[in-house]
């Protein structure tokens, strides 16, 4: 553990509690891409197979556990509870363009061809793209709600702490894990463009704040 890991932990934490927020705020799931949130059940869901037979940490664990839970529970409530503002005709990227990329991917560069090890890659794919559906939607709307753009700048802001994370290792500890390093960084340039209007706006309002 680390600063930038730690700092980066808590800004994908404050994503889920922030659009779990603007849910319970609005009632409403507009804006929202109800394919990307499925996309998330599926990564942690593969990821995080080893639960309960590979402890780490009591840290580790509660991580594990909160992300598994929040993201079926924000798919539950998306699909249940708010279907009806769920905006399906805007929410139309074809997921299994990511997911059948990402399997293939995951079968032929993985560090071990086991089952576990397979899932841990696939779902390390899978996360760098799991956010264009909802980039697509962002897309076609022209325009996101202050809050959802909160939730997309924590997202951002964790996966591009992560690189800081891995830099961190490599000349501290030696470790550099290139498969997640690479699909860090592909995740973080996806995201480049929305951080930095996100970012220009801010500057812009605060610019605007009677001194």
């Amino acid at each position: 553990m680390n600063i930038f890991r730690l700092v980066a932990d808590l800004m994908h934490l404050a994503s889920i509690f922030i659009l779990l927020i603007k849910i319970y705020k609005t009632k409403s799931a507009s804006g929202i891409s109800f394919k990307t949130q499925v996309l998330y059940v599926v990564v942690f869901l593969t990821r995080y197979l080893d639960l309960f037979t590979n402890f780490v940490s009591v840290y580790n664990t509660i991580m594990k556990i909160f992300f598994i839970s929040s993201s079926i529970y924000i798919v539950y409530l998306m699909k249940f509870k708010l279907q009806a503002t769920w905006q399906a005709s805007l929410d139309t990227f074809k997921i299994e363009y990511l997911v059948i990329p990402s399997a293939i991917l995951a079968l032929i560069i993985n560090h071990k061809f086991t089952i576990m090890e397979i899932l841990w890659t696939f779902s390390i794919y899978l996360e760098s793209v799991a956010i264009l559906p909802q980039l697509f939607q962002l897309q076609r709307t022209g325009e996101a709600e202050t809050i959802t753009s909160h939730y997309l700048f924590a997202l951002g802001a964790y996966r591009a702490l992560y690189i800081f994370n891995w830099i961190y290792r490599f000349f501290a500890e030696g470790v550099l894990d290139w498969i997640a390093v690479v699909a860090g960084i592909v995740q973080t340039l996806l995201y480049s463009d929305f951080l930095y209007l996100y970012i220009t706006k801010v500057i812009r309002g605060y610019q605007k704040l009677p001194i």
